[in-house]
């Protein structure tokens, strides 16, 4: 766990954490374990099987939940007993008792499962979000590549793919901080599709700012 200014950010493994501040706040749960507390908020950045895990979001939901999601992630999360399920496109904001949440673009560039078709087309609206909990401006890119809009954020704390393959590489990563100025970076989305704790490391190497290499939540 890693605590900043009293919000306790808990990496769950690949891309999914767990922000506490008061409320319970989850992203992209996946391969959990143990016996986690219940979700006030649930946010899914897009419907792959390794961010949207139904068996995973049964384990933290209850009918209080509120998941926030993109239009492709409805049909599997209208199959859970949650009092609300809200969609969200790039560019919408909106606001759950304390929490601020902005929908960010996130796509691929340059990650192709074939001849000009990336893993994650940016006409999906497959998103990132920025968090605002206690003060503290929050960025989980989601599956993304180094994109344009990355300029507009400026998170205290941001948590980055650095694995490749299907999202950024370290070094692309590391070019994405220069980018977006955050004060810590947790690298994510390594040590279960793909990746290793090595590309975590190497990115620790490329960039000046603090960064917190967190291990999984058991």
């Amino acid at each position: 766990m890693y605590t900043h200014k009293g919000v306790k950010i808990t990496w769950l493994g690949h891309d999914g954490f767990r922000v506490q501040d008061g409320q319970t706040i989850y992203i992209d749960p996946f391969q959990i374990g143990g016996n986690p507390p219940k979700a006030d908020v649930v946010l899914i950045s897009h419907e792959h099987f390794d961010h949207l895990s139904l068996e995973d979001l049964k384990k933290i939901v209850s009918p209080n939940t509120v998941i926030v999601a993109h239009k492709q992630s409805h049909p599997e999360l209208s199959k859970l007993k949650v009092k609300e399920v809200k969609l969200m496109r790039p560019g919408d904001t909106l606001k759950i008792g304390k929490l601020e949440v902005e929908a960010v673009p996130a796509y691929n560039l340059n990650k192709f499962r074939e001849p000009g078709k990336v893993f994650h087309p940016k006409e999906d609206g497959k998103l990132g979000f920025v968090l605002t909990v206690n003060g503290v401006r929050i960025y989980h890119a989601g599956d993304t590549d180094h994109i344009p809009e990355m300029k507009n954020i400026r998170p205290e704390i941001a948590l980055l793919p650095v694995s490749g393959t299907y999202v950024m590489t370290a070094k692309e990563a590391a070019e994405a901080v220069a980018t977006i100025n955050p004060k810590v970076v947790i690298p994510m989305h390594f040590g279960a599709i793909v990746g290793e704790r090595n590309d975590a490391e190497t990115f620790k190497k490329l960039v000046t700012c603090q960064v917190e290499i967190l291990e999984k939540e058991n």
